[in-house]
């Protein structure tokens, strides 16, 4: 893909990459949903990637049975060991789309934002696109304690890195061309959460541009994620990395 020349539609491959850890009540209607968008909305060649890391309750069975219905639309895998960087290393590493992106399962950001994130990329003006919670224009719901850990987790990246220009590094939205895939995912050490993080940081430090959109989000309340000790995890994993430049 050339720089602001716009491919044949038909030339553009596009994997959507769900990250999913004993999601068995979410997984079928939200992967129905996202792929109803898809069909309505993006004109490219997509594929829908159930990447399962470690549940132990009937997604696996559940993703089988969503391959089977939609074949050549939805895809899955499973790997033992648990962490979302681990699942996206394995599945965008293996991909030969032109776009690889991600989102959460539980479809907290609004899926209107999906084709303003992937755009830019496919017309070759941005390697790496990420929806953004605190840029201007975005709309978000959630409790006071998320708001408040975002926030100050942002303001640390801030501060540790002050040349850092993109606003949101955890929203789970994000989509990179292939080039930019195999340059930077072999290098980010993360395999959890931080994962996001860290792979943002070494874009910026390689010369990326990274194009953000302002997403609406809803936070889920049933979400899997532990807050407290997540958050702790990926202040230690920015001072790896302000360490180690």
């Amino acid at each position: 893909m050339t720089n602001s020349q716009q491919p044949p539609a038909e030339a553009v491959r596009v994997d959507v990459v769900v990250p999913v850890l004993n999601e068995e009540k979410e997984l079928e209607p939200n992967i129905t949903t996202l792929r109803a968008y898809l069909k309505e909305h993006c004109p490219y060649r997509w594929r829908i990637v159930i990447a399962d890391n470690g549940s132990t309750d009937r997604t696996p069975e559940i993703a089988k049975m969503l391959e089977a219905r939609w074949p050549g639309e939805v895809t899955h895998f499973r790997l033992e060991e648990r962490g979302r960087g681990r699942a996206l290393r394995h599945a965008w590493l293996a991909s030969d789309a032109d776009i690889v992106s991600y989102m959460d399962v539980d479809l907290s950001t609004n899926l209107n934002a999906f084709m303003p994130l992937i755009e830019p990329l496919v017309r070759g003006e941005y390697q790496v696109a990420i929806g953004s919670r605190l840029k201007k224009g975005a709309r978000v719901t959630r409790q006071w304690k998320r708001e408040i850990i975002s926030r100050a987790y942002n303001l640390l990246i801030k501060l540790l890195f002050p040349h850092r220009r993109f606003s949101d590094a955890q929203c789970g939205f994000k989509a990179l061309t292939r080039e930019a895939v195999q340059k930077l995912v072999p290098r980010v050490r993360d395999q959890g959460w931080f994962f996001d993080s860290e792979l943002l940081l070494l874009a910026e430090k390689e010369g990326y541009r990274i194009h953000e959109v302002p997403v609406e989000w809803i936070e889920d309340l049933d979400t899997r994620v532990k807050i407290i000790p997540t958050a702790w995890e990926d202040v230690k994993g920015l001072i790896r990395v302000r360490l180690g430049l």
